[in-house]
């Protein structure tokens, strides 16, 4: 039993571990770019406009509307 927890705990730290190097390996090219201010300002944009995507798929799939 004790190997047992002590392979759920491996789990939450790999995920962090690899979450963070995903944001990483995304972030920091995009930091590079970001000294330019026509591309920061593209970014920003773009970062916007995918944020709010999301939000509107989400709140279309947990609050359906009814079809008259």
């Amino acid at each position: 039993m004790k190997d047992f927890l002590l392979n759920v705990t491996r789990y939450p730290r790999y995920l962090i571990a690899f979450g963070l190097g995903v944001a990483n390996s995304v972030l920091a090219p995009l930091a590079a770019r970001g000294r330019n201010p026509v591309t920061a300002v593209a970014l920003i944009g773009a970062a916007i406009s995918g944020m709010l995507s999301l939000v509107l798929v989400l709140r279309a799939m947990v609050i359906p509307t009814p079809v008259a």
